[in-house]
């Protein structure tokens, strides 16, 4: 009987050592296999490619240059300068006494281009596909309102009137539209007209307003 327990004890162990000896040798066949796999990546990415630091490498597509059209950049550039120029709103000094304050800044051509590129856009065609040409441009300004609101509170600037300028702008010009595909045509305006609406409305400040005669927003 002893010696029947004392077999099936070692029996019971060897099979623990089995049990643990496969266990590590699954686990350190695991570590081989990822070990293998990646420097087997390193290595197809060290010996691709023609540049890099210190091995080569490949970017796949991401290599290449991609061909950008200067129209993007030409669009981001001209976006800041309309908000730089443009799109603000500024604050000026206090009105003179003895008259009806009058603005005297009438919008510039360039404003008026940029605002007429805005409705009725020529920029962004594809050569020999599809563009578009504006000649002759002839601009006549008017100014159709210049008031002026009384004296409020507003926020992050203080007392303050809001200067209302208001043009209309009329733009005679010739539009030249050329076609390449699927029928190659060209299309040519002598007499386009474009009517744009030009506000100039800026701030003057006011001093010394009583709180409860200067009204809110």
């Amino acid at each position: 009987m002893t010696n029947t327990t004392n077999s099936q004890t070692n029996h019971a162990a060897q099979a623990d050592r089995l049990e643990s000896a496969t266990e590590g040798a699954s686990a350190l066949s695991s570590l081989a296999r990822k070990v293998t796999l990646f420097t087997m990546a390193c290595v197809a990415v060290g010996t691709t490619g023609c540049w890099g630091v210190g091995t080569n490498y490949n970017l796949g597509f991401l290599g290449f240059p991609i061909p950008v059209s200067p129209y993007y950049q030409h669009k981001a550039e001209e976006e800041f300068w309309k908000n730089e120029r443009y799109d603000k709103v500024p604050i000026l000094g206090p009105t003179t006494s003895g008259g009806a304050p009058v603005a005297l800044d009438p919008p510039s051509d360039d404003e008026v281009m940029h605002a007429l590129e805005s409705a009725r856009p020529v920029q962004g065609g594809i050569p020999l596909l599809y563009e578009k040409q504006r000649n002759d441009v002839r601009i006549i300004k008017e100014k159709i309102a210049d008031y002026i609101d009384p004296p409020r509170f507003y926020p992050l600037i203080g007392p303050a009137q809001l200067h209302h300028a208001h043009y209309k702008c009329t733009i005679y010009f010739e539009e030249k539209t050329t076609i390449g595909y699927p029928v190659p045509h060209t299309l040519h305006d002598r007499e386009a007209v474009e009517v744009v609406y030009i506000d100039h409305n800026h701030f003057h400040m006011v001093g010394d307003v009583e709180p409860y005669t200067t009204p809110a927003l």
